[in-house]
């Protein structure tokens, strides 16, 4: 974790599920990692990624087991590794899709 234990400000919409206020970010890294990428916006990203620093955010991406398509690409461009390493990636290619008939 960062050695700045300012608490990041993220938008309450990105955690409209769970209580906002009694978030604890040291203890649920991953989850608010994941939400951020996958509902924040350009700063929400920004602040997350000084609070954690880009090896966590790193590390976590790359397990996560769901993002949307663009925001894959997205944290793809953010972190700098090719989106087939993602495990995210690699999963849904791996799902067969409907067909559309």
């Amino acid at each position: 974790m960062s050695t700045n234990k300012n608490i990041p400000v993220f938008e309450k919409r990105i955690f409209w599920d769970v209580n906002f206020e009694r978030l604890d970010y040291d203890k649920k890294a991953s989850f608010i990692i994941e939400r951020v990428f996958e509902r924040g916006d350009v700063q929400d990203i920004r602040n997350c990624r000084r609070y954690y620093g880009d090896d966590l955010v790193r590390t976590v991406l790359m397990k996560a087991k769901y993002l949307p398509i663009h925001r894959l690409y997205l944290a793809s461009a953010v972190i700098g590794e090719p989106i087939e390493l993602f495990r995210c990636y690699t999963t849904t290619q791996l799902s067969p899709k409907l067909s559309p008939y």
